[in-house]
């Protein structure tokens, strides 16, 4: 089975001082089996890395190579998430008091039935609240 991954865990992977070993376990899984991201994913995760080098918390030699890393994995965009974003997703967020962006990814993970994996605390509980089984602290 795969699962929806988000940017925290994404970046958690990336940073040192994220990294936990349910993040190493799970990255071993994406790369053993893909994952599927929203759209919006890749924007997100560009400006992350982004904001970490301005912030001194990775090189741009360190950035390539987290995009390198990534590229190499079975990573599956979702194509479809923009045709839920003003329905199911908009729900999503007023419901648990998301950011539509975090919204986007609790909405494909129970679109496709799959686990989500992500280290942001209001997306984990509303993702409890709904029922899916989380992965990634």
């Amino acid at each position: 089975m795969s699962l929806v991954l988000d940017g925290s865990a994404t970046l958690g992977w990336f940073y040192p001082d994220e990294t936990t070993v349910a993040l190493s376990e799970l990255f071993d899984r994406v790369a053993a089996r893909g994952a599927f991201v929203p759209e919006l994913w890749k924007i997100e995760v560009a400006s992350s890395l982004t904001v970490g080098i301005r912030r001194r918390r990775i090189t741009e030699e360190d950035r390539g190579e987290a995009l390198a890393d990534l590229d190499s994995l079975f990573i599956t965009v979702d194509r479809h998430t923009g045709n839920h974003v003003w329905r199911e997703t908009l729900a999503l967020a007023d419901k648990h008091r998301l950011t539509v962006y975090d919204a986007t990814y609790l909405e494909l993970a129970l679109r496709l039935s799959l686990p989500l994996a992500t280290l942001d605390d209001d997306l984990r509980n509303a993702a409890l609240r709904e029922g899916v089984t989380l992965l990634g602290k």
